[in-house]
């Protein structure tokens, strides 16, 4: 194929129809109008020679082809940027750049609204694609330049990965609130005649409480795994189980029906971390980047 016959905006049309599956949101998301990008549509189909997207019953679905195209597409797109910032600096005031994250939904919660709220009024046009993964799943991803930055504690990984604290915390336990969990510290008893609720995507979990527990040859009776935080207060406030989770992310749940307490045996603090890849060491864009959390968690205070 020759290249020189082949319009790369289309590349940015093609990765926009494929995260949004819609062609009037994925005009949107790039600022084309919807005829538009009907026509880069067409035009795409014609230069694969399959579909991309076809219509179902529930809306648009990417085809097989589209699907192996997906993270190619975006790859090329994250290098062609990183080539331009390099070159000319960058300017987050005009930047319509994407910056892909790994953040948890705890995190999110603590560090989403107020970075929201500061580039918004600093830099309007950037956007930003938040993703969860795990540990292991999270190093692969920035070697492969796959996220531009992650937030997440206690990584493994090899050299090529650089890591800054952000924030202090802790583990602690999370009960419906009663005059008893008011006045007594739990006893390690009854923490684990208890029964628990814990987050399976959470590392916080097994590394600060599991593998602790299972040194002293004792162990948790999990009631209930939930995949995500968001459900967890409102599951408390209705049981008697007990959930241990990061303070940070106790103390913005915080209301009335719920009781803040100690671990009843010794658990280590911990740093939630960035961790960025160090080929975007010089990079201007994941260097502002890396500034603009580093001064949302100065903002938490202390945990």
């Amino acid at each position: 194929m020759n290249l020189r016959s082949i319009d790369l905006n289309l590349l940015v049309a093609l990765d926009a129809l494929l995260s949004e599956q819609h062609v009037t949101r994925a005009a949107d998301k790039v600022g084309l109008s919807q005829p538009a990008m009907s026509n880069a549509l067409s035009r795409l189909r014609h230069i694969f020679q399959d579909e991309l997207l076809v219509r179902t019953a529930t809306g648009m679905q990417a085809t097989a082809r589209a699907l192996e195209l997906a993270e190619p597409i975006r790859q090329v797109l994250r290098q062609i940027e990183s080539v331009f910032e390099s070159d000319a600096g960058f300017d987050a005031a005009a930047s319509a750049r994407t910056f892909t994250i790994r953040l948890s939904d705890l995190l999110g919660l603590l560090l989403l609204p107020v970075l929201l709220e500061d580039t918004g009024k600093e830099a309007s046009s950037i956007r930003f694609d938040i993703v969860h993964l795990p540990p292991a799943r999270t190093v692969e991803a920035l070697e492969k330049d796959e996220i531009d930055l992650a937030v997440s504690t206690g990584l493994s990984h090899s050299a090529s990965i650089k890591a800054m604290p952000l924030f202090h915390d802790r583990m602690v336990c999370v009960t419906r609130a009663s005059p008893a969990a008011a006045r007594t510290r739990m006893s390690m008893k009854t923490f684990l005649a208890a029964r628990h609720l814990r987050v399976s995507m959470s590392p916080t979990d097994v590394r600060f409480v599991d593998d602790l527990l299972a040194k002293q040859g004792a162990a948790r009776a999990v009631a209930l795994n939930v995949p995500h935080w968001l459900v967890v207060p409102h599951i408390l406030e209705r049981t008697d189980l007990i959930a241990v989770m990061p303070h940070r992310l106790a103390q913005a749940l915080a209301s009335k029906s719920l009781a803040i307490g100690e671990l009843p045996f010794p658990s280590h603090s911990f740093d939630w971390s960035m961790y960025w890849h160090r080929r975007h060491d010089g990079n201007p864009a994941i260097t502002w980047l890396r500034a603009k959390l580093a001064q949302v968690a100065r903002g938490l205070g202390e945990g």
